[in-house]
């Protein structure tokens, strides 16, 4: 029997947790969202699904599923980029490709102050990470 991942939080209830939490235990809210990642195959790790620019190795892999949305297998090497991964995919995940091209991640993850929060090198691939996700569902779009 495989672990299951646990289910994900919406993002609007995250945010409400991470509001009241000082600078510690929200590395341990995005550590745990990390965790909550499907297991992506080794398989699926490659020079193609690697995100540029991150300073921990980051990938993320679409997958279509057959209503047409994206859902996105997404890893990292690092446990707190795997949870700001995470955090980026609450954003987007299982939307349409249309949907997704239209949101404003940005947004979506400003409340949550990234850039105050973690060091420069832990957030540098932030905009990297949201690139690929929009450009994939931009071809998704098409």
């Amino acid at each position: 029997m495989t672990d299951m991942p646990a289910a994900r939080p919406a993002l609007a209830d995250l945010q409400d947790e991470y509001e009241f939490l000082d600078a510690d235990d929200r590395y341990r809210l995005l550590i745990d969202l990390g965790r909550t990642l499907e297991p992506m195959p080794d398989a699926l790790k490659t020079d193609a699904t690697l995100v540029r620019g991150c300073s921990a190795a980051v990938w993320v892999y679409p997958t279509v599923l057959e209503n047409g949305r994206l859902h996105f297998l997404a890893d990292s090497n690092a446990a707190i980029t795997k949870g700001i991964i995470a955090l980026v995919l609450l954003t987007v995940q299982d939307g349409a490709p249309a949907q997704i091209v239209a949101t404003d991640i940005e947004a979506a993850l400003a409340p949550f102050d990234l850039r105050n929060q973690l060091s420069s090198n832990r957030t540098q691939g932030i905009p990297n990470m949201i690139a690929l996700i929009r450009e994939t569902a931009a071809r998704y779009a098409g």
